[in-house]
């Protein structure tokens, strides 16, 4: 070989370690790869040069090693190896080689800059590269301009509650908008000066979770955020790197966000403590089990993304270092088994201020903004579901398309769904009359294409799959894709993705109704595979199945049918009513009843045990299905097959309450509702009783209390209490069970009382409400409107406020039942109830005591009143000749 062909000497440590690194990959190579390696080879060039093909053609794994070594020089040479391998289809051989060269070279004389120098090189290559964020419809545009502050609330503290008096209702938490200060509180210290090392922002798909996620790391890049804390930040998205073949370690990882391959990773990562990890997607991660997904523990191991990712999220990888994860609120339960000690926040999406400056931000011209806030403003369900950023990205798209065409929206939109179908329409409306049949067969080949990547867990693309459908650089790929360009071994790499993942979910559920009436299913399943595969409640299918149950509504059906041409079958909808009505078999009831026993002898549970076995709610995710529908007779029809609606250890939000009350509105005669161990309060911040609130409480008095509890605010029930009164609601049964009922609860629900058409029964078991919340709730039985005739109330603990339950018994013309089972009566209690049960007035044919204890002048009392009212049954054990008690329902609940 010519000197002038070798650019450096084949003398040095560093070049016989080189060799050996190469020769022992290209030895675990099959004598394919090896063939494929040599061909991949012959194409790279370096200063416009490459190794002669004749050198190459017949060389074995030992005179490979050598001419790359003597071509290249021992750095390129490991470099140029790893990129053919990976191009090669070797992914794991160039992955070990990379581990490899990690341990033996560490990172070559290029890389012996200091950790200090390369942190001022890291952050302004940081800067750099996330300056710019692609819109919806690939437009780049600055993130500085673009980013609107999003509502952010911390995790409730549990101690509040028990702080509180159960008179009390905290006051709902202040969410902070997402401003520097609030980004930085997020891994603030605690009063013990413990500071989290995990932070978990939640919230549902579209809510802007990522963007947030990425304007951290570009404000700590800008020197505004963990300055003191972090030296280097890295953004992980997580369904990108589950999706990417090989096995790559961390260190790899970190490498692929430097500004190049000198960076210093050996010293980065002895210092795990001054990293931050943001990790992206996290809900995408698969659940734990079997040992090839047991997580990585070594930063220079090669493994697969599940296993890298997985040991950072379980802390036995880097455990001291930083994170920062964002997940889907509808899935939290599927990382609390990963998550060390996590502080979590909720992402709330817009205030009302920051949706108008989005829209001035979108639209750019103030007087189109302006004329398409005030629409929006006007239209009160639109409005509300903008606080979802990516809704409200694809109304001002919708917007600007008919404001450009002098048009306007002429449809409200009360669900998510038909927002989503708006911006589908949209694009089909847009399209020219001589174009739309090839846009609509282009979306029909979309809808099918995302179908199969829903099922299959992918959410990205190669550029080979648009092509075989002819999607590439059609109408239908501008508007629903975007492009992502990554550098490859030899060649970038291109791959597409949905505009939201939540969109790919969207246009999956939209594939099941443009199916040809004939055919029962495709190549990537029927509908009834979506339904059987979304029977888990961590199932990746929830949201496809919410958007299918939006689209069978009558309104939904037409417009499909209007925009496509074609005719939506009835199939898919019979399919969806009768997986609904399937899941009211008799284990369903049983399953929830069984998770509250034991319960009855304590108070609500503590918020520890509630965070433990927090999962998604299967009852509630088949109510946000109904509710996506927002059609009363098939939501009726759903329900008629299911007798109760059992909801248990549910964290209400007012969107779960909404959902929970248009159900409840729609459901038909002779329906029950369970809400066991619930919480049934907003989010709370810490807020220290004041001295007045106090002095209040311990002097009480009825005309005080009677005057607040006119000035409390409406409950976070109260929607569901108003649905009640609704006069096509069939509710005949409400339970409430182990929940904690504050006074604005025991008002709404008392004002309720005097209105519900056919509630005939009412159950208050174990929960913890106060002397003026019975107050209420008795003269809520007592309206003459009331047509409560059963009404059980057990609670432990001496309880003055029975005693306002007695003259209610004299003015309730139709309460024939009262089971104090399980409560502590006082002796004048029991004479007042006594002297009140002889009145000719009072219509009660049943009062049950079961466990409760009673002098011996109270039954004396009780017993002369059957004396005086035989018909009237008392059930006690201590009192003679009485029946069978009724069924003590402590026993379920």
């Amino acid at each position: 070989m010519d000197q002038s062909d070798a650019p450096c000497s084949s003398a040095g440590p560093r070049f016989a370690v080189a060799r050996e690194l190469l020769q022992a990959a290209l030895e675990d190579l099959s004598q394919e790869q090896l063939k494929r390696f040599r061909h991949k080879l012959r194409d790279v060039r370096s200063d416009g040069r490459s190794i002669p093909w004749g050198r190459l053609e017949r060389a074995d794994a030992m005179d490979l090693a050598e001419q790359l070594a003597q071509f290249y020089g021992p750095e390129p040479a490991l470099e140029v190896a790893r990129k053919t391998l990976k191009r090669a289809d070797a992914r794991d051989v160039a992955a070990q080689l990379q581990e490899q060269r990690l341990r033996r070279l560490g990172l070559g004389p290029a890389a012996q800059v200091s950790v200090s120098e390369y942190k001022k090189k890291y952050r302004e290559h940081v800067l750099r590269r996330h300056a710019r964020v692609k819109e919806r419809n690939a437009r780049s545009v600055k993130i500085t301009k673009r980013f609107t502050k999003l509502l952010i609330a911390p995790e409730s503290a549990a101690a509040l509650e028990e702080a509180l008096g159960p008179a009390e209702e905290p006051e709902p938490q202040r969410a902070r908008r997402s401003d520097t200060h609030t980004f930085n509180r997020l891994f603030r210290g605690d009063e013990g000066g413990r500071r989290p090392l995990t932070v978990v922002l939640q919230g549902p798909a579209g809510i802007g979770k990522t963007m947030a996620a990425k304007k951290i790391l570009y404000d700590w890049a800008a020197g505004k955020l963990y300055q003191a804390q972090v030296d280097f930040a890295f953004f992980l998205p997580c369904g990108e790197l589950l999706e990417r073949p090989g096995a790559r370690s961390l260190a790899d990882l970190i490498l692929d966000q430097c500004p190049d391959r000198g960076a210093p990773v050996q010293q980065m990562l002895a210092q795990p403590e001054r990293l931050l990890f943001i990790l992206d997607g996290a809900d995408e991660l698969p659940a734990l089990g079997g040992p090839e997904a047991a997580p990585c523990t070594d930063p220079f191991e090669a493994a697969s993304g599940a296993r890298v990712l997985g040991g950072l999220l379980n802390k036995v990888l880097l455990p001291s270092a930083l994170l920062l994860v964002t997940t889907r609120a509808a899935d939290p339960g599927r990382l609390q088994g990963r998550l060390c000690s996590p502080q979590c926040a909720e992402v709330r999406g817009f205030s009302d201020k920051d949706k108008k400056k989005y829209f001035y931000k979108f639209f750019g011209n103030e007087r189109r903004a302006e004329r398409a806030y005030r629409f929006v403003k006007e239209n009160e369900t639109l409005f509300a579901l903008c606080f979802v950023p990516f809704v409200c990205w694809i109304v001002c798209t919708v917007l600007h398309q008919q404001l450009e065409l002098g048009r306007d929206l002429s449809r409200t939109s009360k669900t998510t769904t038909s927002v989503y179908l708006l911006f589908v329409a949209s694009v089909l409306s847009s399209a020219p009359a001589a174009d739309r049949p090839r846009v609509q067969g282009d979306l029909r080949k979309l809808c099918r294409l995302a179908r199969e990547g829903v099922l299959e867990c992918r959410a990205q693309f190669a550029e080979e799959e648009l092509e075989q459908l002819e999607l590439r650089d059609s109408k239908v790929q501008t508007q629903f894709f975007s492009k992502k360009e990554q550098p490859g071994v030899l060649e970038t790499e291109v791959t597409y993705q949905f505009l939201d993942h939540s969109f790919q979910e969207f246009l999956a559920a939209l594939s099941y109704l443009l199916e040809d009436e004939g055919v029962s299913g495709t190549a990537a399943g029927g509908v009834g595979t979506l339904l059987r595969g979304d029977a888990q409640p961590h199932s990746h299918l929830v949201l496809t199945t919410r958007f299918l149950f939006g689209l069978l509504s009558a309104e939904r059906m037409g417009d499909i049918q209007r925009h496509f041409g074609c005719r939506v079958s009835e199939r898919v909808k019979q399919e969806a009513l009768r997986w609904v009505q399937g899941q009211g078999c008799p284990g369903a009831a049983p399953e929830v009843t069984e998770g509250a026993k034991g319960l009855e002898d304590t108070e609500e549970p503590e918020e520890e045990e509630e965070e433990e076995g927090e999962e998604p709610n299967y009852s509630l995710e088949l109510l946000y299905c109904l509710y996506e529908t927002q059609e009363d007779a098939f939501v009726r029809q759903a329900l008629s097959r299911l007798p109760v609606l059992a909801l248990q250890r549910v964290r209400f939000s007012r969107m779960d309450v909404a959902v929970l009350s248009y159900c409840v509105r729609c459901c038909p005669p002779g329906q029950a509702l369970w809400l066991i161990s619930c919480r049934l309060v907003a989010a709370q911040e810490k807020k220290k009783k004041s001295l007045g609130k106090r002095l209040q409480a311990s002097l009480g008095g009825s005309s005080s209390s009677r005057a607040s509890a006119k000035q409390l605010p409406p409950s976070l029930l109260h929607p569901l209490f108003q649905a009640m009164t609704d006069p096509l609601c069939g509710l005949s049964s409400l339970t409430l069970s182990h929940c904690k009922l504050p006074d604005a609860v025991c008002r709404d629900l008392s004002e309720a009382l005097r209105a519900a058409p056919t509630l005939m029964e009412l159950s208050l078991l174990h929960n913890r409400l106060s002397e003026a919340g019975l107050r209420m709730l008795s003269e809520g039985l007592a309206w003459r409107q009331c047509q409560v005739q059963t009404f059980r109330v057990q609670l432990s603990g001496p309880q003055r406020g029975l005693q306002y339950l007695v003259p209610m018994l004299r003015e309730s013309p139709t309460l024939t039942t009262l089971d104090l089972s399980g409560c502590q009566l006082p002796a004048p209690i029991v004479t007042y109830l006594c002297a009140v049960l002889q009145l000719p007035g009072c219509s009660l044919q049943t009062l049950s005591l079961a466990s409760v204890e009673l002098s011996e002048q109270s039954l004396q009392e009780l017993r002369a009143v059957k004396r005086a009212k035989p018909d009237l049954v008392i059930a006690h054990p201590a009192l003679d000749g009485h029946p069978e008690p009724p069924k003590d329902l402590s026993s379920i609940f």
